[in-house]
């Protein structure tokens, strides 16, 4: 298991839900990615992304300067 952090800060809306869906797919099952965003519509967009991927996702930080989502990758169907 491996643990990727990609750092968004900064991008707005649709960014950190486009680039955080280009960094899960090399990734192999149980591997880890920490996303960091600024942006506050990815409270919305990265969990409704990783519905769709069928990965799990949780919120480790959420203040007024950041966001910070843990996603670990599942079994691809």
């Amino acid at each position: 298991m491996t643990r990727t952090t990609l750092d968004l800060t900064g991008l707005k809306c649709p960014l950190p839900a486009l680039k955080t869906r280009k960094a899960l797919k090399p990734l192999n099952t149980g591997d880890q990615l920490e996303v960091h965003c600024t942006d506050p519509l990815s409270v919305i967009d990265i969990p409704n992304l990783i519905r769709e991927t069928g990965d799990k996702v949780e919120i480790t930080e959420r203040n007024e300067a950041r966001i910070v989502f843990l996603i670990e990758k599942a079994d691809s169907p």
